[in-house]
């Protein structure tokens, strides 16, 4: 059963290779209240570390023209925050290593001057200027101002299991690896955003809390995640419910596996997994994940024995943003990685080959982009 909490795997894993070329980060992202109007808006927080051996008193930046001809690899404390919607935008802040305070125990915490983060708060404050944004390229953001302070409630998991299991990490065997210790998270707080207030509150946060860590990411890139859900059957809100899907093509040293995706549905306190991993389900899975002139589109269709789950979903490109990371050693393929907090759609559950509900899913978490 996927629901279990774990944050031995939420600890920091930059040690042995990883700390030479490695990334570790964990996101968090929630829904905010303006504090006059109630308008609702999705926010974004994470914590990106990056090769630790090669890092100094300054952040490395690998997209600099200079270090890209040298072969000189990224090294950083990067603090990414920011808001989706028609404001959409990322806010990057750079520590270098000797600058940053890391937990590297459990549980774990990171911390740099203004900002923090544990497995239950973060806080801090990122601001970009215009004339930054534009004269330095290498930051990989836009400009703005966010700071925040929050308690973080992870309610339900998705420990997806052997791929992150302690074996494998300290293998490290995975290209990339994930664990969301709160597919479904609480938050509560307050957020000032370019000057405005919003509030945060457990009730209606609809958060979100995981991590990822390893050595490159995957081609395709696939995240879709949400727990204000509905169910079209009876008009009900499912309030013990949150879907999580993610993956694409994950890589076991040098051997690529096929098109994948992990999943996992808490449906009112019952599980659905479809994980490609726990071969004696025979878990398979069909995607298909498409840009259009105003949309970013996916359907997911995956399979067990018993279980069965059709998720389709759609976000506005719009409300949406094309999300920067430099991998650990300098490159940067995923150029149209788009990500978004305001994808609406729906998933059809069945068991058996009977429909046991057909769910409404807003403010879904939502992630598409491949390499070029």
């Amino acid at each position: 059963m996927f629901n279990k909490h774990d944050i031995r795997r939420n600890e920091c894993m930059l040690t042995g290779g990883q700390a030479k070329c490695g990334y570790d980060w964990w996101w968090h992202s929630f829904t905010g209240y303006h504090a006059l109007t109630g308008e609702a808006k999705p926010f974004f927080i994470e914590f990106f570390l990056c090769n630790p051996e090669s890092g100094g008193d300054e952040p490395i930046f690998g997209q600099l023209p200079s270090n890209k001809e040298k072969g000189i690899k990224p090294s950083y404390l990067m603090v990414k925050a920011g808001a989706w919607g028609e404001d959409a935008t990322q806010l990057h802040r750079f520590y270098g290593w000797n600058q940053i305070e890391v937990d590297f125990g459990v549980p774990f915490h990171v911390k740099a001057d203004e900002c923090y983060v544990d497995e239950i708060s973060t806080y801090g404050h990122v601001q970009v200027s215009a004339e930054d944004a534009q004269n330095h390229p290498e930051y990989m953001c836009e400009s703005g101002e966010m700071s925040w302070n929050l308690k973080i409630d992870k309610v339900t998991a998705f420990n997806v299991g052997y791929g992150a299991s302690t074996p494998f990490r300290r293998m490290q065997a995975f290209e990339m690896f994930w664990h969301a210790e709160g597919m479904k998270s609480a938050f509560e707080g307050e957020v000032i955003w370019n000057g405005e207030t919003y509030k945060v509150s457990k009730e209606n946060s609809y958060g979100y809390a995981d991590k990822n860590w390893g050595k490159n990411f995957t081609s395709p890139w696939v995240w879709l995640s949400s727990n204000n859900l509905t169910s079209k059957l009876t008009g009900k809100k499912l309030t013990d419910s949150v879907f999580d899907i993610g993956g694409g093509r994950p890589k076991i040293g040098p051997v690529a596996l096929s098109r994948k995706l992990l999943s996992a549905f808490w449906y009112e306190g019952k599980a659905y997994e479809f994980n490609f991993s726990k071969f004696w389900t025979f878990a398979r899975t069909f995607f298909d994940c498409k840009e259009t002139d105003t949309q970013i589109i996916w359907h997911v269709e995956q399979k067990t024995w018993r279980n069965k789950m059709v998720t389709d979903i759609t976000c506005e490109k719009k409300d949406m943003l094309l999300v920067n990371y430099e991998a650990p050693n300098g490159d940067k393929f995923h150029n149209r990685l788009w990500n978004g907090g305001n994808g609406k759609g729906t998933v059809k559950l069945y068991r058996d080959g009977k429909l046991l509900d057909e769910i409404l899913a807003e403010n879904i978490g939502c992630e598409y982009g491949e390499y070029c």
